[in-house]
């Protein structure tokens, strides 16, 4: 009888072992990644008091459905770059069609959203970057969404209406306030109820601040017998000064600024519009830019579609009009335009960390963050 040798599999090195590890939990955190959960941090003030600077919090890519890959050539975990380094992290030799997987839910009126900023080719030079990278990696903003496809949106003094109804302020939005009081205010007490002190001055006795505070923050305020007049900061309906100038750019027919604007209808899939001079000026970068056209021009005031003139346009996705809970720093829809929906990153769920980066050893961490939702 022949006698069966059972072979014997050959231990695998330490390298091995090791380099086995790495790969499975790089795959499987691509995965999440990429499906699921990702983790971000809030770099910059425009949606305080709502997310402040260094909250740490998870975007689920499943509520909206997650974005297949487009650019394949990238080295993993890494977004535009490679760690602590400026070498791309990605090559453009393969780029391919972008799809949406399944969500269970879409994009709503006052989510807070997660997306690749789209630029604004209008300005190049003051809103420039639509075109430096590919859609999965342009540089990730988080805002509230304001309009979805379809909307038509405005703003009266910063009070902003959603098809002629109001739209409630998020709680902890901020705005610019001029205060008068009748005596100097102790920056504590600015301090205390959450008020940045953005300048001040005096005059026959008077004291002025300018300030960026919440609406409960302000009813704080006004509460103390000092504070004898609030003002609005507000800028007016058709002040167009260089600074305040907002979308869209170099037409005679809107006078739109950062408090005052539209009424905009927000672009919508299937929804066909007569390319007159208003909807050129609103919708003639959306055309040739993002709407995925491949030979879409704008010259001689007329857009061009595979080299023949167009006059109507049927657009071919959704889009949303997006702005910062912080309402006067936020670089938003209001400066630069509609958000594609191929833009779409995901929807903000919950901060799993806060790090104050004034707090020292025993306040670092703002304990009362930890794990909220957020709303």
């Amino acid at each position: 009888m022949a006698e069966e040798i059972e072979k014997k599999k050959k231990p695998k090195s330490a390298f091995r072992e090791w380099w086995d590890s790495v790969l499975f939990a790089v795959v499987a955190a691509t995965l999440i990644r990429g499906l699921f959960l990702e983790a971000y941090t809030i770099p910059t003030g425009s949606m305080e008091k709502s997310l402040l600077v260094n909250d740490f919090l998870f975007v689920s890519k499943v509520h909206y459905g997650a974005r297949t890959p487009k650019t394949i050539l990238q080295v993993p975990l890494t977004h535009q770059k490679i760690w602590f380094t400026d070498i791309p992290s990605y090559l453009e030799w393969i780029q391919l069609p972008n799809f949406r997987l399944p969500g269970f839910t879409s994009v709503k009126n006052g989510d807070v959203v997660v997306f690749n900023y789209p630029g604004c080719p209008e300005r190049p030079d003051q809103y420039g970057g639509y075109d430096k990278y590919p859609v999965d990696l342009r540089t990730n903003y988080i805002k509230r969404c304001i309009g979805i496809a379809g909307d038509v949106i405005e703003s009266k003094n910063t009070a902003i209406y959603v098809n002629n109804v109001l739209m409630p302020n998020p709680p902890n939005s901020q705005k610019y306030y001029k205060i008068e009081t009748n005596t100097n205010v102790n920056p504590k007490l600015f301090s205390k109820l959450g008020i940045t002190e953005r300048g001040s001055n005096t005059d026959n006795g008077k004291y002025y601040y300018d300030i960026n505070a919440t609406e409960s923050a302000l009813a704080d305020l006004k509460t103390n017998d000092f504070v004898t007049n609030v003002y609005p900061d507000l800028i007016a309906k058709g002040d167009t000064m260089t600074y305040y100038n907002s979308f869209p750019y170099g037409s005679k027919l809107f006078h739109n600024n950062r408090d005052n604007f539209g009424p905009i209808t927000v672009p919508k899939k299937g929804m066909k519009i007569v390319l007159d001079e208003r909807n050129l000026a609103l919708y003639k970068s959306v055309i040739t830019t993002f709407d995925l056209n491949k030979d879409a021009v704008y010259k001689d005031g007329k857009i061009y579609l595979d080299g023949k003139a167009i006059t109507e346009y049927t657009f071919n996705q959704d889009y949303y009009f997006m702005m910062g809970d912080n309402r006067y720093e936020s670089d938003d829809s209001r400066f630069w335009g509609f958000v594609p929906a191929d833009h779409i990153v995901g929807k903000a769920v919950f901060i799993w960390m806060s790090l104050d980066a004034e707090g020292n050893l025993f306040n670092k961490i703002r304990w009362s963050r930890l794990f909220s939702l957020i709303k």
